[in-house]
């Protein structure tokens, strides 16, 4: 072959490969989480991770949201849930949220406290009075508030998902008025509120994995815990814990949190639609949750814990006891949302 005809066909080989590759990378985006225009004739993926198993509330409620998403945008939108902390895990999920590398997740309330110190008011004990006050107030103007405090960290609150109350349980001796707590020491999650709490009942207070909590009591480490009945349930503290408060001191909850820039993108009628899917979610999850606690309330009591009922008398007296509680942390956390929640009944 001449010299002259090689450089020439190896040029067309060459321009010819360019080609290909120039029209492979004018292609349709990837699959990846929020790629997909509305236009484009492929489903929006939305990846929705979070720690909880697919058999708790928060698992079933998300597969629920899926499956409403789908029904309400005609399958234009396609959630993908990753539960048991698939995709991250308590101490990354934020930062893959902030990174679009999933588009919603739903940590506990206390997850959030690092961004705005105002989630705290979760952790004020015998703060709010019942489940209804606690549903008014996420619902209400107070608790849509807060969640758009979140905005500036590119994050949106779309709704509560319920665990419950938090109840105390030890191993010493029945609680029922503050004094009880003097000398005891209790595991507890990280919070400086948590450590004051503890503090002005004369009491100790270590901050303890949740899943090395089971050892720490069975060891003595620890005297008692606080938890939901369905936690104290599950993890089986009945085995080595004797004594149940029904204290209903504080709160253990999940806040739903999108990806803002991804939720802004969403044409509108898409938006509203997955807003009505969370909404229908968010009330199974609630009634779900509630039902699960209150049938571990029964199979704690089953499994042989001695009960103590807070009277109204009770209750006023652990209130007065951690006025200075509420004092310390007013600020930090907002005289107005302490107030609003105090003027819920």
């Amino acid at each position: 072959m001449k010299k002259g005809a090689w450089v020439k066909r190896t040029l067309i080989a060459v321009l010819s490969t360019a080609f290909v590759l120039t029209a492979a990378g004018c292609g349709a985006p990837s699959s990846g989480g929020g790629s997909q225009s509305a236009d484009s004739g492929e489903p929006i993926i939305l990846k929705f991770s979070h720690v909880t198993t697919a058999e708790s509330p928060k698992g079933k409620a998300a597969e629920k949201f899926a499956e409403l998403a789908a029904q309400k945008t005609n399958n234009r939108v396609k959630v993908e849930v990753f539960p048991s902390s698939q995709l991250y895990g308590d101490k990354d999920e934020m930062d893959a949220l902030q990174a679009n590398n999933v588009q919603m997740v739903a940590p506990s309330v206390t997850k959030l406290v690092g961004f705005v110190p105002s989630f705290q008011i979760v952790d004020l004990p015998f703060l709010f009075n019942g489940r209804e006050a606690v549903l008014q107030f996420w619902d209400g103007d107070l608790g849509k508030k807060l969640m758009s405090s979140l905005e500036p960290q590119g994050i949106l609150g779309l709704a509560m998902w319920e665990n419950g109350f938090k109840n105390f349980t030890n191993n010493k001796h029945p609680l029922k008025r503050p004094e009880d707590f003097n000398g005891l020491k209790f595991r507890t999650q990280a919070g400086k509120v948590l450590e004051a709490q503890f503090t002005a009942l004369g009491a100790g207070a270590a901050t303890i994995p949740f899943g090395e909590t089971y050892t720490a009591l069975q060891q003595g480490t620890v005297d008692g815990q606080e938890n939901t009945f369905n936690n104290i349930d599950t993890q089986k503290y009945a085995e080595v814990q004797k004594y149940l408060t029904v204290s209903q001191h504080g709160r253990l909850d999940y806040v739903v949190l999108v990806n803002k820039s991804f939720w802004d993108g969403l044409p509108e009628d898409i938006r509203k639609a997955l807003e009505e899917a969370m909404k229908e979610a968010t009330e199974y999850e609630r009634q779900l949750a509630a039902e699960l606690d209150q049938q571990s309330f029964e199979n704690l009591k089953k499994a042989g814990m001695e009960v103590t009922e807070l009277t109204p008398e009770d209750r006023a007296a652990f209130q007065k006891a951690f006025e200075p509680v509420y004092t310390e942390f007013a600020e930090v956390i907002g005289q107005e949302y302490i107030d609003g929640v105090k003027a819920l009944k």
